[in-house]
């Protein structure tokens, strides 16, 4: 390393990402994916793992809300 470093011409947080704003990636377990890959195939659908899996997160929201009213 250097002992000084010119921060002149810098610009303060040109790569900050809100973390509202990153798309982390969420891991299924190996059953999990394939049972929805087994039942996307089998219905013969052509939606993404992604866009099911959040359908079925909406609807547990949707729920839990229900419920907690």
């Amino acid at each position: 390393m250097k002992d000084e470093y010119d921060f002149t011409d810098a610009e303060q947080g040109k790569f900050y990402t809100p973390i509202e704003e990153l798309d982390i990636p969420i891991y299924l377990d190996q059953e999990i994916k394939e049972f929805f890959i087994k039942k996307m195939r089998g219905a013969g659908r052509l939606h993404s793992l992604s866009s099911i899996v959040n359908s079925l997160l909406k609807k547990d929201i949707e729920i839990s809300n229900q419920l907690a009213s």
